[in-house]
């Protein structure tokens, strides 16, 4: 999935998520490798719900794991979210799940995932 230089460089935290934010590297995860995808992502709206979804790439749909797990917060009624994940093997974040994350979060923590759930880094801005 394309890469956008325009989306701010996730920055080694140095400190241990919330357990909250721990659910969601699961949900992620478990997303991820239920259909083998290249990314799995997970969300966490105002009210403390979470969306998890994977990468889907069809010949005539492709969308990240992110923006899937976005779009399924809002079409449940989510104004805000608190927190997103995404795992995958990449090393940076990619701008369209970026870009749908700060449609509903100017300031929610974004953060990068390593495939065995290490935290690689997060994105504030």
């Amino acid at each position: 999935m394309p890469e956008s230089t325009a989306v701010p460089t996730a920055r080694p935290t140095g400190a241990e998520l919330t357990a909250e934010d721990g659910k969601l590297v699961i949900l992620a995860r478990g997303a991820r490798g239920r259909v083998g995808a290249v990314e799995g992502a997970a969300v966490r709206d105002q009210d403390g719900r979470t969306y998890a979804a994977a990468s889907v790439s069809l010949p005539s749909l492709t969308i990240t794991a992110l923006q899937l797990a976005v779009a399924s917060a809002a079409a449940a009624g989510a104004t805000r979210l608190e927190a997103a994940v995404v795992v995958t093997e990449a090393s940076t974040l990619d701008g369209a799940g970026y870009a749908a994350v700060r449609d509903l979060a100017v300031d929610a923590p974004i953060h990068l995932a390593a495939p065995d759930g290490t935290v690689l880094g997060t994105v504030t801005e």
